[in-house]
């Protein structure tokens, strides 16, 4: 099969979603499967729904139209706040939506009647992480607003935390985003069937609180593909950390310098480099760079170091692995390194353990 290219143990991903699920389920809390990082793979997509998972979330419209193709059923949410500009799709192709913006929920409203449609939408609140999200002092305001749209259907409110600030999700913000969803309930008249309380980020919170008020759902990608939650990014007990595995060719073995010699300025990266002066040493080079994967966000699973890369290549220290042309290296994955490998068209992706994975479900 073609190189470079990312294994994926599908088996894996099964067993941690049901681990997943048995776990939150244990207080109450469903799950959303995020796809962004698997590029809406309808394959891996269909994992996620045969194992439980209802409501598929992505970023990208392009990878709902994917996975929607090639059949996976399931309830799709664009995860990012909508695009004014893409407020037509966003009816057309998503049933819900998460939502800051009262301009584009107007958008939402008049395209949803246009076409028939009812679409749901979740208001996003700001606790603190300073990406999307509405002042919770202008929340009543924004629902009052959003009652009188018609087409579109308030079903819930989120928030989203540690992915910009790197602000944890705690008992303060998350009773917060609780006592908000009970004074809404109450003001309006209405009920909400999601309260988001966040992401992979949220299991720290999860195992030390003994009540989660009336958070019932989290949005998950990185802890359903690396078995990891996303502050400390330590394992999950239980879960399979190893589900992806990037393979890279190598393309030239010589004994080289280990310091660049001539007139030094900046490299691809912008940066000016510099190196130790440690003799001739064994340099192998890969056939994959940035352009492929975040290179700062592989760790090589062999003897070997990585010196640096470009955008085609990586350079790695090979006197202790003695690699040939032809060999492979093969990594892990951190999850922005993934995010990139998986939505890289340069990279193969193949499918191991499926057989597996079908005869579980």
């Amino acid at each position: 099969m073609n190189l470079p290219r990312i294994d994926i143990d599908s088996a894996k991903i099964a067993d941690n979603v049901q681990q997943l699920t048995t776990l939150y389920g244990s207080k109450g809390i469903k799950i959303i499967g995020v796809t962004k990082v698997i590029g809406g793979d309808p394959a891996i997509a269909g994992i996620l729904v045969d194992n439980g998972i209802n409501i598929l979330a992505d970023s990208r419209i392009e990878n709902i139209l994917r996975m929607r193709k090639a059949g996976i059923r399931a309830q799709y949410m664009l995860l990012r706040s909508p695009a004014l500009s893409q407020a037509e799709k966003v009816v057309a192709h998503a049933h819900i939506s998460l939502n800051s913006e009262l301009i584009v929920l107007r958008e939402l409203s008049k395209h949803a009647l246009k076409n028939q449609n009812i679409h749901k939408v979740i208001l996003m609140v700001e606790l603190g992480d300073l990406r999307e999200g509405i002042m919770p002092s202008d929340m009543e305001n924004m629902v009052r607003n959003v009652m009188g749209l018609k087409g579109i259907v308030l079903i819930g409110i989120g928030t989203n935390l540690a992915c910009f600030g790197g602000i944890a999700p705690d008992h303060d913000n998350m009773a917060e985003l609780s006592s908000m969803a009970v004074h809404l309930e109450n003001k309006f008249n209405i009920s909400l069937d999601i309260v988001s309380g966040g992401n992979s980020a949220n299991y720290h919170w999860f195992k030390s609180s003994k009540d989660v008020g009336r958070i019932n759902n989290l949005r998950l990608g990185e802890s359903i593909f690396l078995g990891r939650e996303a502050l400390c990014r330590e394992p999950i007990p239980g879960l399979f950390t190893d589900i992806f595995t990037l393979v890279a060719e190598v393309i030239e073995v010589k004994q080289k310098p280990s310091k660049p010699y001539g007139k030094v300025y900046q490299n691809m990266n912008g940066e000016i480099p510099r190196f130790k002066d440690l003799g001739l040493m064994s340099r192998a080079i890969l056939g994959i760079g940035q352009q492929d994967v975040l290179v700062s966000g592989i760790v090589p699973k062999q003897d070997v170091a990585i010196l640096g890369a470009s955008s085609d290549h990586i350079v790695v220290d090979n006197d202790k692995a003695n690699l040939k042309v032809g060999d492979t290296v093969t990594f892990d994955l951190d999850y922005n390194a993934l995010l990139r490998g998986l939505n890289s068209t340069h990279i193969t992706k193949k499918h191991v353990n499926y057989q597996e994975c079908q005869e579980v479900l």
